[in-house]
């Protein structure tokens, strides 16, 4: 039988180094009286008022998603195809011949939503679904758009959405990190959208890469034991005695917080990450087959398992800088990276709601813009930020409903506009927090996910 080394305290860890030759008992005296007991910066924290949800699952499609071609029914933009008008918004000085979607629509659900072909599972679930229409975003470039989409700023680093949600709620297993990024590649703006910036650096996504390992060097170092233990206690409380002596120095209080994560997550993780104990029936329905890695079933069902055991926020990223959504010379590339996540985030929405997660966990689905009416190379479509969709379901949400409006052709918000700071304002208030009043003092003023904007979309609550 294997040894079990359950995760003990600070405190327990080196009092059980008095009874070890390794050090003298006046040693560990000073390190016992050195020690503070300080509360741990990702303990779960009260929210500002009674949140709807509990956790989120942030899925983010890297390229630009066709709003017309996925979630937008345009029947004039059909009719209208090859003709020349003037697009409007994000393109709005270039003439160009318009372009017909290139799949049907067919209403889904018993809501009816009108969904493409692209997406023939994901329109099963519209009755779970708050469909945004009317998104709007301030930049036409895939950097700028992909940074203004995870922290509010569309110019400057700042903390990405699950660094602040993290900040503001803490975690609710500290034998995980608070905020997991699932990443194959690495997407538009890079490492910057899982980035804690000023906030502390225990805010900091971990980057986990699917495939057989993970995160790399998760395994328990099997021969020396229950050494590790002792020494890991030992270099903690030299460093919190380091700490003390210097005052408060986040990235040291980090490092010891990060060193604690990764010493209990070489047993946690690894359950997570391992799928043996899952049904064949539950593989089926993400799409995967057993030890399948690849495609967009692992992360899936990865991001439902970690928000089983408390991860307060994880993002899957769809697609890297050099294979995404951006279609710029044939849109019928769009149908490929469908197949790849249709699948895959329905199959998790079932999952989560059979399982009585849907309740208490937000799902969002997002790109960091939309497309052109017109055609831009020989037959794809340009950036757009003037419009675009994005999607809400679970906890708080209201399910089988669509807001917003976008004209004939879909060049521009004709009804209820959605800015991205009025949608990361709508996540926060459904996870019980006041956008203005979730800030962080940095370089002599307070800085907040939505900056100076952003106003809750009621509309969207249930």
């Amino acid at each position: 039988m294997k040894p079990s080394f359950a995760p003990r305290t600070r405190r327990e860890v080196i009092r059980s180094l008095a009874g070890a030759s390794l050090l003298l008992p006046g040693l560990v005296s000073d390190l016992l009286a050195e020690e503070s007991v300080d509360a741990d910066p990702l303990s779960p924290k009260r929210p500002h008022f009674r949140p709807k949800a509990n956790r989120v699952i942030f899925i983010f499609a890297n390229g630009g998603v066709s709003h017309m071609d996925t979630f937008d029914y345009k029947p004039k933009l059909f009719a209208a195809d090859g003709k020349t008008l003037g697009i409007g918004g994000g393109l709005s000085n270039q003439q160009r011949l318009l372009l017909r979607p290139g799949w049907e629509f067919k209403p889904g659900g018993k809501c009816g939503a009108l969904v493409s072909d692209l997406f023939p599972y994901l329109r099963e679930q519209m009755d779970d679904i708050c469909l945004i229409k009317s998104m709007n975003s301030n930049d036409n470039e895939h950097y700028q758009a992909t940074l203004g989409i995870h922290t509010g700023s569309f110019f400057f680093s700042r903390p990405s959405i699950g660094s602040w949600i993290s900040y503001g709620l803490g975690t609710m297993n500290r034998n995980l990190p608070s905020f997991v990024a699932i990443s194959a590649g690495s997407p538009y703006a890079g490492t910057q959208i899982f980035n804690n910036d000023f906030l502390p650096a225990y805010h900091q996504g971990v980057r986990v890469a699917p495939g057989k390992e993970p995160i790399p060097n998760l395994d328990r170092r099997t021969s020396v034991g229950p050494l590790q233990e002792l020494e890991l206690g030992l270099a903690d409380a030299l460093n919190r005695k380091h700490l003390d002596a210097r005052g408060h120095d986040s990235e040291l209080a980090a490092r010891i917080r990060s060193f604690e994560t990764a010493f209990h997550m070489q047993t946690e993780a690894k359950d997570v990450f391992d799928y043996a104990d899952e049904s064949d029936e539950t593989l089926s329905l993400y799409g995967m087959k057993r030890g399948q890695t690849d495609g967009f079933g692992w992360p899936c069902l990865a991001a439902r398992r970690l928000v089983e055991r408390g991860v307060r926020f994880v993002e899957l990223v769809d697609g890297s800088s050099s294979h995404n959504w951006d279609q710029h010379g044939d849109m019928a590339e769009h149908a490929k990276h469908a197949r790849n996540v249709d699948q895959p985030i329905a199959g998790l929405l079932v999952d989560l709601k059979r399982r009585g997660m849907l309740d208490d966990t937000l799902v969002v689905w997002t790109t960091e813009f939309g497309r052109t009416p017109g055609v831009d190379g020989e037959k794809g479509r340009g950036h757009h930020s003037a419009c675009f969709s994005s999607w809400l379901a679970g906890a708080g949400v209201r399910g089988g409903t669509s807001y917003g409006a976008t004209d004939d052709i879909g060049a521009a918000v004709t009804e209820n506009r959605v800015h991205v700071h009025d949608f990361h304002a709508t996540i926060l208030h459904l996870l019980g927090m006041d956008h203005e009043r979730l800030t962080f003092r940095h370089g002599g003023r307070d800085y907040r996910l939505t900056d100076v904007h952003g106003n809750v979309v009621k509309a969207l609550l249930a």
